[in-house]
């Protein structure tokens, strides 16, 4: 009994040991591991700023060929959308009207000079015959006086054979300028008019083109105003330079050249026009086309590059980036951009040299947060000439605003596409 009674009292022992343990202080949990971002260091940057403006393409040269003498189209003597040189026969118009005009003007000439020659042979005899008082003065004097008309009518007569030879040469309808013919306008058979001056076909010359594109005066005013405060460089308008956007977002393999920028303003868009001049070789330019041209304005020499993916929007619309202090603790910032290059937002305002942007990891942080950092691993950049998806949509934007008119109503739904480069927010 007495040893059944120990055995009882050392398992309550047991039990009343394990219940105060259980009842004492758990153990700390391991300390959390930092976050590891990718991040970027920004430094100053000399970037080159862009205005980016929509405008048309128009022909280096355009020359209507209308008729200039009435008759009939015997022939067309081109291809339609075929290159012409400058004084080539385009169409043949029935010369024979004036072909028997200009045959008049020589008889009539013929018989001035023959009247001519009579009144001078007079003229002579005349002036023999008043000296010596054969004849009285007012003979002689109107003997002068029809050898003046004599000669006029000779005078009258050489310019009607000119006339009636340019209107014959009119019958040739000839290229005005070297360029691409369009579609011919009359045919065969059709009769024209000089009275109405008839248009017959277009030719234009295509190898350069103008690009026409409009800036606001707003955005002029201010980089007028950036450049005598400092904030950027003016390249001079020699060293401007135009690179172009096509329709499909892919940009032009030519580079253009400023040719002046309007002085004034449009009244009713506020804007001025600015004109390019573009190399054409390929024919890859039309009249007409939807662009978007990139003009170099300026370079910023203060300015510093944040790839896309570490720039953000608040509730606000304000862009911001999260930063790296010197504690490793994440921290907002807001920032001021102008424009893209390349992958990389163009930043003028809210960063410092040597700032740590996180551009990598950013959905796993929050401010306060300490975390690791790692150089950021970032995507290679695009081949040249590759389409922007920004360009893209923004090239469609302003095609489709042309094409549905000034009486078309906007969708507020559907946010108009920003442009790829500019002076930014």
């Amino acid at each position: 009994m007495r040893i059944e009674r120990i055995s009882f009292r050392l398992t309550g022992i047991a039990a009343l040991a394990v219940m105060l343990s259980a009842c004492g202080e758990k153990p700390a949990p391991p300390p959390q591991q930092a976050l590891e971002v990718g991040v970027v260091t920004v430094q100053p940057t000399a970037v080159p700023i862009f205005s980016e403006l929509s405008g048309r393409t128009s022909a280096y040269l355009v020359a209507q060929v209308r008729a200039r003498v009435d008759g009939v189209v015997l022939r067309r003597e081109f291809t339609e959308g075929a290159l012409v040189k400058a004084g080539q026969r385009l169409y043949k118009i029935d010369p024979a009207p004036y072909i028997a005009a200009l045959n008049t003007a020589k008889a009539a000439l013929a018989r001035a000079e023959a009247n001519l020659a009579t009144q001078n042979a007079l003229l002579a005899r005349y002036k023999v015959l008043v000296e010596a008082n054969a004849v009285s003065r007012q003979e002689y004097d109107n003997a002068v006086a029809a050898q003046g008309q004599a000669a006029a009518d000779v005078a009258a007569g050489r310019a009607a054979v000119d006339s009636a030879q340019i209107n014959l040469g009119y019958t040739d309808v000839v290229a005005p300028v070297a360029g691409q013919v369009g579609i011919s306008q009359v045919t065969p058979g059709a009769y024209v008019q000089a009275g109405v001056a008839t248009l017959m076909a277009t030719v234009q010359q295509l190898d350069p083109m103008y690009v026409d594109v409009t800036q606001s005066s707003l955005e002029g005013l201010k980089l007028r105003r950036d450049m005598q405060e400092g904030r950027l460089q003016a390249g001079g308008q020699d060293a401007a330079k135009v690179t172009l956007i096509l329709e499909d977002g892919r940009a032009y393999a030519e580079r253009g050249k400023l040719q002046f920028s309007d002085v004034t303003v449009d009244q009713t868009t506020g804007s001025v026009t600015v004109r390019a001049l573009f190399p054409n070789a390929e024919r890859v330019l039309l009249p007409g086309m939807f662009v978007r041209a990139r003009v170099e304005q300026g370079v910023n020499s203060h300015a510093f590059l944040v790839p896309q993916l570490g720039v953000q929007y608040n509730q606000q619309g304000q862009a911001m980036v999260f930063v790296v202090d010197k504690e490793d603790k994440v921290a907002p910032r807001p920032i001021l951009t102008a424009g893209t290059q390349g992958q990389d937002w163009i930043v003028q305002g809210g960063l410092n040299a040597g700032d740590r942007v996180i551009v990598q990891g950013l959905g796993k942080i929050k401010p306060g947060d300490v975390v690791k950092v790692a150089a950021a691993q970032l995507p290679p950049p695009p081949p040249p000439g590759a389409p922007s998806a920004d360009m893209a949509t923004g090239m469609a934007s302003v095609a489709a605003k042309a094409n549905a008119g000034p009486n078309a109503s906007a969708n507020p739904a559907a946010p108009e596409a920003k442009p790829a480069s500019g002076n930014g927010r």
